[in-house]
């Protein structure tokens, strides 16, 4: 794939037809591939080939995991969950892959709003599920094809757990990163005692998934999390950092304590497959009420780079997937039957995670279009497709900003066997059954198709509900409407 260019960037709605989505890629010097619907049966309506917890997905549609702004402050239930929940049911995906991210403990919120899985939030947990469940079941007539998943995590370096201030706790120090995330004191680092601790909390957190009807817990690894953050501890002294062997520990001793648990619900993992060197807006080409294209913050003290994962130690810009395979690896040796791929962090390289036209309020603009960024997380995925262990089934990630096109690339992944399924986040927010409708030859409700403006972001960021403030009335609707028009002008998102 070619270095990014400077062209001028094309918005996707522009585009009329297959034909000039093409070109555009063939003009970028990218290889993204998308075929028109035909009379044969859509890849995307196939059953899944992984069986969790007895059960085979029936189409190839994932929903992630994604982290609500919009719990109690206790991390309980709120009718906001509730239709959001409802929504994934009636969504027509048969693998919720997470659903929304829950933390394993009240410390390891990343805001103080975010759901808790806990003893407290039993029932409300178990409410959700029903929601869910009942709502897939009257729309397609059954859910024994749905699998549910909880994505169990930690935030770590990002914890926010009472207010806006970050109270970060971190698997090592990191010279660009602590800046950042008020990080002063080795008092923050985990210690091994605290990190085993810990891994009794996600034992405790995968019995209460199992015992609400949860099908696996996805282990989350990825976007700078703490056991994200694990893996790239090259630095960290002790059992839980240096070696490979030492930054997967954490990973084996969940798997193992569940399992001494007696539980036997299956396991998933999304994790970010590669990474790049913290960005930051070019402030030269800042302006008031504009924000600055992202550009790497300067890494020249840190080489070689031994902070990261999946990145290139000598030219922390570059990506390395040779750590990536290995993980993987481990994956199958650990049973683990789902693989949900992603890249990079929201919080310090948002171009590589969730690839945008406009920038969440603490981003950047894009430096280059982001269909290089689409691009490059389609092609790590195929790479780790094509050595992944047999029954671990890897679902791509990062296609929001394709828009109209999103069903055309999904069917062409699945049919090259690129990915095993493909999933979709944010863009369920404003148009939840975008994928099933596509496979099922429907029009598309092109009125609802997410634009990746990006106030799904920067609302929770500036303390508002989470939610589609463009394009779904129930958020249109509500006051913070017009509060968060007012801060994406100040910060020029």
């Amino acid at each position: 794939m070619s270095t990014p260019t400077s062209n001028p960037l094309v918005r996707i709605s522009t585009l009329k037809s297959l034909d000039d989505f093409h070109a555009l890629c063939t003009t970028l010097g990218i290889e993204i591939p998308a075929m028109a619907p035909d009379d044969a049966p859509s890849p995307l309506a196939e059953p899944a080939p992984v069986v969790v917890n007895g059960k085979r997905p029936g189409n190839r549609i994932v929903i992630h995991p994604m982290e609500g702004w919009d719990g109690t402050t206790t991390g309980g239930v709120t009718d906001e969950m509730r239709r959001r929940w409802r929504r994934f049911g009636e969504s027509g995906a048969k693998m919720i892959c997470g659903a929304e991210a829950m933390a394993v403990c009240p410390d390891g919120r990343a805001n103080p709003n975010q759901l808790v899985i806990s003893e407290e939030n039993k029932a409300g947990l178990a409410e959700l599920m029903g929601i869910l469940t009942s709502a897939h079941a009257e729309r397609y007539g059954t859910a024994d094809d749905l699998v549910i998943g909880f994505q169990l995590t930690h935030s770590g370096r990002f914890c926010r757990p009472h207010s806006k201030q970050w109270e970060s706790r971190v698997a090592f120090r990191h010279p660009i990163l602590d800046r950042k995330f008020n990080v002063t004191s080795d008092a923050q680092v985990f210690t091994d005692a605290e990190i085993e601790e810990l891994i009794v909390c996600y034992i405790h957190a995968a019995r209460i998934a199992r015992d609400v009807g949860a099908d696996f817990v996805d282990i989350k690894h990825c976007h700078g999390y703490l056991l994200h953050e694990f893996l790239g501890a090259h630095t960290r002294p002790g059992k839980y950092g240096g070696s490979f062997e030492n930054r997967t520990r954490i990973l084996r001793g969940i798997v193992a304590g569940i399992r001494a648990d007696g539980n036997p619900i299956d396991f998933g993992v999304r994790l970010s497959l590669f990474d790049k060197v913290p960005h930051r807006p070019d402030p030269a080409r800042s302006q008031p009420g504009r924000l600055g294209p992202g550009i790497p913050e300067d890494f020249s003290a840190c080489l070689p780079y031994r902070y990261g994962f999946g990145v290139n130690e000598n030219d922390p810009t570059e990506i390395d997937l040779a750590e990536t395979h290995a993980f993987v690896g481990l994956c199958g040796e650990l049973g683990i039957k789902v693989l949900n791929t992603t890249a990079g962090s929201p919080y310090y390289t948002p171009h590589l995670q969730r690839p945008a036209a406009f920038p969440p309020s603490d981003g950047y603009q894009p430096a280059y279009d982001p269909l290089i960024d689409v691009a490059r997380q389609i092609h790590a995925v195929r790479k780790v497709k094509a050595r992944a262990p047999q029954g671990l089934c890897v679902i791509g990630s990062g296609y929001t900003y394709l828009q109209e096109f999103l069903p055309h690339v999904a069917t062409a992944v699945v049919r090259l066997g690129w990915a095993d399924a493909i999933g979709v986040g944010r863009a369920v927010l404003s148009y939840p059954a975008m994928l099933a409708d596509a496979a099922a030859g429907r029009p598309l409700e092109k009125k609802t198709i997410c634009r990746t403006f990006s106030d799904c972001t920067t609302a929770p960021r500036n303390g508002l509900v989470s939610g589609c403030y463009p394009l779904d009335k129930f958020y249109t609707q509500r006051p913070e409407f017009a509060q968060l028009k007012e801060i994406k002008k100040k910060v020029g998102a």
